[in-house]
């Protein structure tokens, strides 16, 4: 008996290893999609009905390697900018204006926020004032290197969030502040060291 119990133990022992490797795959495959630096803004389509102004920016790696080769290299800030997005994969930007306060609500901005918890994330800064809204950013990492970067801006008439996926160089990401669809943040520019 017990050996007819081992000889049916065994032949189903392939069975449950496959079955197991499908799912240490899935797991693996489920958490790097957890940690997927692109945030998901579809959910924010429906303000457009509401908004005076729209701005929806979908620069992808591809498209942004061609727009990079339209920067000269001989104007120094373009060749700052054409250094700075050499390895990003994206740089998404989604902004609503509204003639009115009240168009939109946090139950909107929600969908953003709960991608931004994920632990991959980590929030740098949280600014909030009544008067003018709120500003959060995040930065994704992968070891030592920054992976991505997200800012949700909320003000009472105004909703906007940038996306840049890849390498970012904190340093120099001011440089592309009014270019690529990114708004102006208010990031300031290091200051170069004076020689003594």
């Amino acid at each position: 008996m017990m050996k007819s119990l081992a000889k049916t133990l065994l032949r189903f022992a392939p069975m449950k290893f496959a079955t197991l490797a499908v799912l240490v795959v899935l797991v693996a495959t489920a958490t790097a999609l957890a940690q997927n630096p692109r945030i998901q803004t579809s959910q924010l389509d429906a303000l457009a009905a509401k908004a005076s102004e729209t701005v929806d920016v979908n620069i992808d790696g591809s498209l942004m390697q061609l727009a990079a080769k339209f920067l000269s290299s001989k104007d120094a800030d373009e060749a700052k900018v054409k250094e700075l997005v050499n390895g990003l994969k994206g740089i998404y930007v989604k902004s609503f204006t509204f003639e009115n306060e009240g168009a939109y609500s946090e139950a909107d901005l929600e969908g953003i926020r709960s991608q931004l918890r994920n632990s991959a994330w980590n929030k740098l800064v949280n600014v909030n004032s009544k008067k003018e809204g709120s500003v959060e950013v995040y930065l994704m990492q992968s070891g030592s290197q920054v992976s991505g970067l997200a800012v949700l801006a909320a003000a009472p008439k105004e909703i906007t969030v940038v996306n840049i996926v890849g390498p970012v160089d904190l340093e120099k990401l001011s440089a592309l502040e009014g270019m690529f669809g990114v708004p102006e943040l208010g990031i300031e520019r290091p200051k170069p060291k004076r020689k003594n």
